[in-house]
């Protein structure tokens, strides 16, 4: 029924925009956003956690549902008061930044589903706020919505069914072929882990400290220092699954790890072997993402499915689109 609710209204947005208050928690941001049916996106709030769980080395679960729970489920209270907390919630700075009234301008409420971790919180602090305001509410798919959300923020230029999506994020590596909204087939996947964590190990192994973006944008920002130094060279890194449509990033990460054991731990690392060792991981691991795409393009191409755009998305990357190829 609540889904009806959304539907019909989406079907009559030519006539009357709505206007729909979103929550996101599936990991270590606290996220809020108010976006119209006219694709208007009046704020967008992400409360990062990264002083949290850099002791951790990553993020923990545990400590992460706890910031969601005072990052979200605060201002549970604001659907019968109004919201006068002092702490910097999701919630109440969405609200504000988008300055809309969540009683009087607020039509629907909409939260990530599934797969992650942590999103029973914001589900929770969701369904609470629509039952208390007497508002339709709606799950959205964690990946799909990270496939899907060029076509809100790219618009008028959106990506073209079918395309190609690349979903690389902590906990998920994806290649998708998109055909329509809600139609999506997988292409490959990893057995083992995903790239991000891989990135996140790696970043933790090198004992680089965290950036704003936390230990994979750490990696990163380490790999483009001294950027004319003499590097030690390295054993090659393994290339597996090579010209198999799947990743595996776990011998990636392992192979840093059997380095600095050798070598009887990370104090007797000089710095050009770390960087070195940082360069051929990253280089190793975005090579793997490359192959992959390349190889899902000549499948499409022997099934006859002409891909028009390729959409890359997810925690390790931007969520946005490369043009028809």
């Amino acid at each position: 029924m609540l889904r009806h609710h959304f539907s019909s209204a989406v079907r009559s947005s030519a006539v009357r925009r709505f206007t729909v208050l979103a929550l996101e928690s599936s990991a270590d941001d606290s996220c809020a956003a108010v976006v119209t049916s006219s694709r208007a996106i009046l704020s967008n709030v992400v409360l990062k956690q990264n002083h949290l769980h850099e002791g951790y080395g990553g993020i923990h679960p545990m400590v992460a549902i706890q910031a969601h729970q005072r990052n979200m489920v605060s201002p549970i209270c604001a659907a019968v008061r109004p919201l006068t907390s002092v702490q910097p919630l999701a919630v109440k700075r969405a609200l504000h930044e988008a300055n809309v009234d969540i009683r009087k301008d607020i039509d629907g409420i909409a939260f990530t589903r599934g797969p992650g971790g942590c999103l029973s919180v914001g589900s929770n602090a969701a369904k609470t706020l629509a039952a208390a305001l007497n508002l339709p509410i709606v799950g959205v798919h964690h990946m799909q919505a990270h496939a899907l959300t060029p076509l809100l923020t790219s618009w008028p230029n959106p990506p073209k069914f079918p395309f190609l999506t690349l979903l690389v994020s902590g906990g998920h590596t994806l290649l998708l072929l998109a055909t329509s909204l809600t139609s999506f087939r997988i292409l490959a996947t990893t057995p083992d882990e995903s790239i991000g964590r891989a990135f996140d190990k790696v970043s933790r192994m090198l004992g680089l400290p965290w950036t704003a973006l936390g230990p994979g944008a750490a990696l990163e920002a380490f790999c483009l220092t001294e950027p004319e130094a003499d590097l030690p060279e390295l054993p090659p890194f393994p290339r597996p699954l090579r010209g198999q449509l799947g990743f595996s990033y776990s011998s990636l990460h392992s192979y840093v790890e059997r380095y600095i054991t050798a070598k009887e731990g990370l104090d007797n690392v000089d710095l050009p072997t770390r960087l070195a060792l940082a360069r051929g991981f990253q280089n190793a691991a975005v090579a793997q993402l490359e192959e992959k795409l390349l190889l899902a393009f000549k499948w499409c191409s022997e099934n006859n499915i002409h891909v028009h755009d390729v959409v890359v998305s997810g925690g390790v990357a931007s969520n946005t689109y490369l043009r028809e190829r």
